[in-house]
C-alpha cells in the first residue's frame, strides 16, 4: 500500500548508492573500512587501506565520521566574542563543509588511481556510536592512531581510540602517522584463545602475508625452570598450516618490557598482531595497558582482534 512506504533518508540513500556499486565493481569477499576526519585526514591510514585491499582483493569503504557538533571553532566562543557571530558561524561552517568535501575528493582520487574497487559514508551522527555500527558489517577498520574527532590535543592513545577497541565487532589496524611497507610480522602468543583468535583472522585477512618472515613471540614471567610455548604441539600445527615461515620466539622477563625491546629491535617495517582488548580479558598481555603501551612505545601498525 502506498500510504504505508516510508520515505527514504539521507543515510538509507547512501546504503542504496553503495550497494549499487558492489554489484557494479563486482562484490569482493571482504569489506575493509578506513576512517577518517575530514579536518585532518590520515594520508597514512589511507596508504595502508589501499595497499591491503589491493593485495587482499577487498572492497574498500571510506568512511567519513561528520559528526554534526563536531567543528574546527568554539560555538561559544564566537558568539559571545562577535556580534555578528551568527553571520561568522556560517562563514565557518562553509569552510568547515569544504574542507571536508576535499577530504572526501582527495579519497576518491587517490583510490582511482590505485584502480582498487571503493566506496565512501559520511555519517554526521555521533561518530563512535557510528563506527561502531559500522564494525558490525565489516572485516576489518584501518584507522590513525591519534584519531580524536574532537579539537583538543590528547595523550596516546586518546580516548576515541581506547573506546572504539573496547567495543568495536571487527578487527582493527591501527597504524602511525608514516606508511611503511611490511617486510616482518610479529605474533604476539600466551596461550590465552584469544591471542590465537587474533592469529587466526590475520591469517584469513592477510593469507598473501603468509610468506613474509613472521615470529611467534612469548613472554614468560614466573619463574619456571625449563619454560615451554603453551599449547606447543596444537601450537606449532596451528601455524604450519597457515604460514610457511616463522619461527617461534620464547623469551623469559616482564612481559610490557620485553616485548617493547623485541619490537624495537626488529626494525620499522613491522607489523605487530594481537589479541582482545577488553577489560573482562584474563590475559595479563591482553589487558587494555598492554595495547596502551604498545601504541605509546611504538610506532608500528597493531593489528588488533577481538574474540
Amino acid at each position: 500500500m502506498k500510504e504505508m512506504k516510508k520515505k527514504m533518508t539521507k543515510k538509507e540513500f547512501d546504503y542504496q548508492i553503495d550497494r549499487n556499486s558492489f554489484k557494479e565493481k563486482n562484490v569482493k569477499s571482504k569489506k575493509f573500512l578506513v576512517v577518517f576526519d575530514g579536518f585532518k585526514f590520515s594520508e597514512s591510514a589511507l596508504e595502508y587501506a589501499i595497499q591491503l585491499s589491493k593485495e587482499a582483493d577487498a572492497f574498500l569503504v571510506g568512511v567519513f565520521l561528520d559528526e554534526f557538533i563536531y567543528r574546527t571553532y568554539s560555538v561559544a566562543q564566537i558568539l559571545t566574542s562577535y556580534k555578528n557571530g551568527e553571520e561568522l558561524i556560517k562563514e565557518l561552517d562553509e569552510k568547515d563543509k569544504e574542507k571536508r568535501d576535499e577530504s572526501v575528493r582527495k579519497f576518491e582520487k587517490v583510490c582511482g588511481q590505485a584502480s582498487i574497487n571503493y566506496s565512501f559514508h559520511r555519517n554526521v551522527g555521533v561518530a563512535i556510536q557510528e563506527l561502531k555500527q559500522e564494525s558490525i558489517f565489516a572485516d576489518l577498520i584501518v584507522i590513525n592512531d591519534s584519531e580524536t574527532f574532537n579539537r583538543l590535543d590528547e595523550n596516546t592513545p586518546p580516548r576515541f581510540i581506547k573506546e572504539l577497541l573496547a567495543d568495536v565487532q571487527c578487527p582493527v589496524l591501527i597504524v602511525p602517522d608514516k606508511f611503511k611497507p611490511i617486510d616482518k610480522i610479529t605474533l604476539l602468543y600466551d596461550g590465552a584463545p584469544s591471542s590465537v583468535f587474533a592469529i587466526k583472522m590475520f591469517s584469513y585477512l592477510f593469507s598473501y602475508l603468509q610468506d613474509v618472515p613472521i615470529d611467534v613471540l612469548t613472554i614468560i614471567e614466573k619463574d619456571i625452570i625449563a619454560p615451554q610455548l603453551p599449547g606447543t604441539i596444537l601450537m606449532t600445527d596451528f601455524l604450519g598450516l597457515r604460514f610457511s615461515n616463522f619461527t617461534s620466539k620464547l623469551l623469559k622477563g616482564n612481559a610490557e618490557e620485553m616485548i617493547i625491546s623485541h619490537l624495537l629491535a626488529g626494525g620499522e617495517n613491522q607489523f605487530v598482531v594481537l589479541g582482545a582488548y577488553r577489560r573482562s580479558g584474563f590475559s595479563r598481555w591482553l589487558k587494555p595497558s598492554m595495547a596502551d603501551t604498545l601504541m605509546i612505545g611504538l610506532d608500528l601498525p597493531l593489528f588488533i582482534a577481538h574474540d
